[in-house]
């Protein structure tokens, strides 16, 4: 499971950089700038999400015996970065405005995974 996170969350921190770039220099003339900032809250929320899925990698390959909420954890960041970045990048580059009222989906799954996180952590055996 570490490895998975780990390269999952590697994957998704670059691909929130290129995703920041490519709002920086090709869209910015194309796109509204209401638009460039629902990209923009995308592609920062990924990255956020990245990093705390690559601080519950770690942790995992700290802990002899990874709770499964702490495993529950990185998945529900993915599916949140899925969802929730997913469907602002979505919605800001076809105006589809439905795709909004699916970006809550993806918060909901941010939040239960800081849950997660933190019950894991109330209960986290490191072993160093």
């Amino acid at each position: 499971m570490m490895q998975i996170f780990l390269s999952i969350a590697a994957i998704l921190g670059g691909l929130s950089v290129v995703a920041g770039a490519f709002a920086s220099h090709a869209l910015r003339e194309r796109i509204s700038e209401r638009s460039l900032e629902i990209f923009d809250v995308g592609a920062r929320y990924q990255m956020y999400h990245a990093l705390a899925l690559l601080l519950v990698a770690v942790l995992i390959s700290r802990t002899p015996s990874p709770p499964t909420t702490l495993i529950a954890s990185g998945w529900l960041f993915i599916v949140g970065i899925a969802i929730f970045s997913g469907s602002l990048y979505a919605l800001s580059l076809t105006g589809i405005k439905i795709l909004g009222a699916i970006t809550p989906l993806g918060g909901v799954a941010f939040i239960l995974g800081w849950g997660a996180l933190a019950i894991a952590a109330w209960n986290l055996k490191i072993g160093m």
